[in-house]
């Protein structure tokens, strides 16, 4: 079966933003416009197709990432089948406890349209989505949401964008009125004015620009247009000279600035009032990359160690990145992956390189939120799903079995925060553990862990929402009754000077003995350069294969730390000394030398509690402006920076996790219910002494 849309006219886009910039609300208008749906789904009525869990229906937020598949003819080319681009899109949650959804979507995406509200302007998490979509290169547009609103403002929302995210931001698009009077948008590049009319603003209407905005559009074009020609050489000629420019010179630099991540175009409208979204959908077309647009991806050759790359080509090798995992009701669990080469057919054999296991591929899927279509065949650059995988899960890859490749892994960021979990009954017990397994497959920032002294269950994540979703899930989707405790706060420990120390074990029972004798020296890292382990062993003074036993020890020994049992992170182990027995020397006892070694090692070497900083953002009223202030101060807070939007005042600060349970709450009670704030993990830092003290006691959760 031949593919049905060429590559060059196929998008990977994900749709990213700060949380209630309107994503979501921007994907159900993009998928009616697309004629997918049939009706427009409303976040605030709980009928997204986008948002299908109950949670999100109850809550109006996205919580896991959403794909769907539409099919766009760009506005200037005739309405036949061969002139249509497949767009696969990725909705993602713009809410911090989420980050995880929009990292791993942002590992398989080519492009990327960036969603600011036209109020706000850049927020802290449009800052946090923005840095991940660099850390990517993913080239993306931008549109400037809710020109409706009541204190939307394009022009300082765009300088925003400038000044926080990049100086390589142009308009590509002014609105025509603001606030209730928005009543479209001027095409800077046709130069020609754009209203959305019918019940559904579905008919795109050009008309000439009016009067009282011609002056102000023509300095907007001057300056879009020195942008754009600065990056060729032929049209800054043409612009110096006063030469006539047309539409596809412009838009041929545009296309090539944008995938360059030399420009980023910005568009503006109100997808809540149907304004402005198909010239965006136009926008993925003509400047998003199609697949055959970026390098090739690199993998390693797990046979010989050497770097490979895979075209982006239906004749390469088959290379595929799984990238999320979902358990659904009726089928199982869904594995979601990205096709960089090659093509896929039902019923083949796939190798799994991270696990060196074949899997069998029963069903493609191409999914529509929730929904699913049947394929017998998937092609590269396209997303899609399979069920039944048992030895897959995020990060793996799926490739030819005859080329085997690896594609870099997807990082993710350490779980903060901490509950205890335990069953209401024996019946419980084991829905517990296959609940806990489960929803651990989905999401990798989801931890869980058994105390050993206390026999109980703590699971991990990025923060409160986070783990009450989760709980939710539980009790919904597994059935499981159980008791939650507050939460926690996930310390870790590390060291501040160097040391060294021995660890011995040496045990003689009668017959063959055990026998480990190893020295360490510990360092400290950087905070979050994490834990690094060298092996500075000379002669064979003690024998290679021994050395992993070692490092398993240490590994081991820095879980549970010296000062209150958190573990240990950002530091250097090297293992530099130590003696072996010819007969009684095993792996084993070089581990338990390793972690005895490690604790004697830390407790030299000034041991301290790092706790996480949390980066906080709250939007009051100015009459409560004082009180606020006060609150984070007592909070431990460090105030950076407070700025005036219209009658409200932002205030940005840093703030140890450990004082912001119960925020929302304490907020809401000094503001009348009118205060709202975001909050996201910066960094760990050393507890203070005092409190310190009281964590080691036990004092202080």
């Amino acid at each position: 079966m031949p593919r049905l849309y060429p590559i060059e006219k196929t998008r990977d886009i994900g749709i990213i933003a700060h949380i209630d910039a309107g994503k979501t609300t921007v994907t159900e208008r993009v998928l009616f416009y697309t004629g997918i749906s049939h009706k427009i789904g409303e976040v605030h009525n709980g009928e997204a197709i986008m948002d299908w869990m109950a949670q999100e229906k109850e809550r109006g937020i996205t919580i896991t990432s959403a794909s769907t598949t539409c099919h766009w003819i760009p506005e200037g080319l005739e309405k036949k089948k061969e002139n249509e681009y497949q767009i696969n899109i990725i909705d993602t949650p713009g809410h911090i406890d989420f980050t995880v959804e929009v990292q791993r979507s942002l590992r398989v995406l080519d492009g990327a349209i960036v969603v600011f509200d036209g109020v706000a302007g850049v927020e802290p998490q449009s800052e946090t989505v923005w840095r991940q979509a660099d850390k990517f290169n993913v080239p993306r547009i931008c549109f400037v949401n809710k020109m409706d609103r009541m204190g939307a403002d394009f022009d300082r929302s765009f300088q925003s964008i400038i000044e926080k995210l990049s100086p390589n931001a142009v308009a590509v698009q002014i609105p025509i009125g603001k606030e209730d009077k928005f009543e479209g948008v001027i095409d800077l590049i046709k130069m020609k004015a754009l209203y959305f009319e019918g019940d559904f603003g579905q008919d795109v209407v050009e008309k000439e620009i009016p009067e009282n905005l011609r002056e102000q559009a023509a300095q907007a074009r001057k300056e879009m247009l020195e942008k754009v020609a600065a990056e060729d050489a032929t049209l800054l000629e043409k612009f110096l000279s006063n030469k006539e420019i047309t539409i596809d010179e412009i838009r041929k630099v545009l296309r090539k600035s944008t995938l360059n991540y030399k420009l980023i175009p910005v568009f503006c409208g109100s997808a809540l009032k149907d304004k402005g979204i198909q010239p965006l959908l136009d926008a993925v077309c003509y400047y998003l990359p199609s697949p055959n647009d970026l390098p090739p991806v690199k993998g390693t050759n797990p046979l010989t160690g050497d770097f490979e790359e895979r075209k982006h080509l239906d004749s390469e090798p088959l290379a595929a990145l799984v990238f999320k995992i979902a358990t659904d009701p009726y089928v199982g669990a869904l594995s979601y992956f990205r096709i960089y080469s090659g093509y896929l057919r039902k019923g083949s054999y796939v190798l799994n390189t991270t696990t060196g296991v074949k899997e069998r591929i029963g069903r493609i899927l191409r999914m529509h939120a929730n929904q699913r279509v049947e394929l017998d065949e998937a092609f590269a650059g396209d997303i899609v799903a399979t069920v039944g995988l048992k030895k897959t899960s995020t990060g793996h890859t799926l490739c030819d079995p005859a080329h085997p490749i690896v594609l870099e892994n997807i990082a993710f960021p350490e779980p903060v925060i901490s509950v205890r979990v335990e069953p209401k009954t024996r019946a419980d017990q084991e829905k517990l553990v296959v609940a806990l397994k489960r929803l651990s497959e989905e999401d990798p920032t989801f931890r869980i862990k058994e105390d050993l002294e206390t026999g109980e269950t703590i699971i991990s994540g990025m923060g409160e929402l986070h783990l009450e979703v989760l709980t939710d899930r539980m009790k919904r989707e597994f059935g499981v009754v159980a008791n939650v405790g507050r939460p926690q706060v996930a310390y870790k420990e590390t060291v501040c000077s160097e040391s060294e120390a021995e660890g011995k074990y040496i045990h003689q029972s009668g017959g063959r003995g055990q026998y480990g004798h190893v020295w360490l020296r510990i360092k400290p890292k950087e905070r979050g350069e994490g834990f690094e382990f060298k092996n500075a062993i000379k002669g064979g003074i003690i024998p290679q294969e021994f050395i992993p036993a070692v490092k398993k020890g240490v590994v081991e020994a820095m879980g549970k730390g010296v000062l209150a049992g958190y573990p240990i992170v950002d530091v250097e182990v090297t293992l530099y000394d130590g003696s072996f027995h010819e007969v009684d020397s095993s792996e084993v006892a070089f581990k338990i030398a390793a972690a005895e070694a490690l604790k004697s090692a830390s407790q030299k070497a000034k041991p301290v509690l790092l706790e996480p900083i949390m980066k906080i953002e709250v939007i009051v009223p100015s009459e409560f402006f004082g009180d606020v202030i006060s609150d984070l101060n007592r909070r431990r807070g460090i105030i950076e920076e407070t700025k005036d939007r219209l009658s409200l005042k932002i205030i940005d600060a840093k703030v140890p996790l450990a004082e912001m349970f119960g925020y929302a709450t304490g907020l809401r009670s000094l503001t009348q219910g009118r205060g709202t704030f975001t909050m996201e993990f910066d960094r760990y830092e050393k507890v203070p002494e005092n409190i310190s003290q009281e964590i080691i006691e036990g004092k202080r959760k």
